[in-house]
């Protein structure tokens, strides 16, 4: 059986890594968005295919930056010294999503018509619409990331234009199966972490929906 490591030990690999309190923060909002998305697709009524495993995916939106404070200083590529650091600690399936959580692999608009997304596809897609701790739209996003880290090359701007119209790709047909719109997501987000609060919603993996407001 894939081991997954629950919210806490997530947090004590946070501290042991010494992430950024702003990095923390934005990887905790990224895991709520993850959450609702999945819990989403769970209950859809649209929905025949298997739905990633949400304790898997919310521990890979958790530590999808493990490594990014290292990387500041050291300037290291952080989705894979991240996905290095899960391996050492046993956690195949979680290095795989955050090897993938900036440029994700294996884009398959087909396999998305059928409704059958994967925890990476999933986390990526979460990643790229929060902005620090804010839940942005895609568009919103792109232009903070080519503004940071276009470094004025056009070629790299093309790059990371094509990267975003695969997400685009990926919401198109991820939210055909979803209850709400693109642009509902803050709010979905924002109902889901009281409605598990308020024990309405199952809550999150091991540490119940409490962990949604942690900070």
């Amino acid at each position: 059986m894939e081991r997954i490591p629950d919210i806490g030990e997530c947090f004590r690999l946070m501290e042991q890594y010494e992430m950024l309190p702003n990095i923390r923060r934005h990887s905790i909002v990224v895991a709520r968005v993850t959450w609702r998305l999945i819990d989403a697709l769970q209950c859809s009524d649209l929905l025949s295919a298997p739905v990633p495993d949400q304790g898997l995916s919310v521990a890979g939106a958790l530590l999808h930056d493990i490594a990014k404070t290292t990387c500041l200083s050291a300037g290291c590529d952080h989705a894979e010294v991240g996905a290095e650091i899960c391996r050492r600690h046993g956690y195949a399936g979680i290095a795989r999503i955050v090897a993938e959580h900036v440029i994700l692999q294996g884009h398959d608009p087909q396999r998305y018509r059928r409704g059958v997304f994967t925890a990476r596809e999933v986390v990526y897609y979460a990643d790229k619409r929060v902005r620090h701790e804010e839940i942005v739209s895609l568009n919103e996003r792109l232009d903070y990331i080519l503004e940071h880290y276009g470094r004025n090359d056009f070629r790299l701007h093309e790059l990371i234009r094509k990267n975003f119209a695969r997400c685009v790709e990926l919401e198109h047909h991820m939210f055909s199966f979803l209850p709400f719109a693109p642009e509902q997501l803050a709010a979905a987000v924002l109902s889901g972490d009281q409605a598990a609060a308020a024990g309405c919603l199952p809550p999150g993996p091991e540490a119940g929906g409490a962990w949604l407001g942690r900070g």
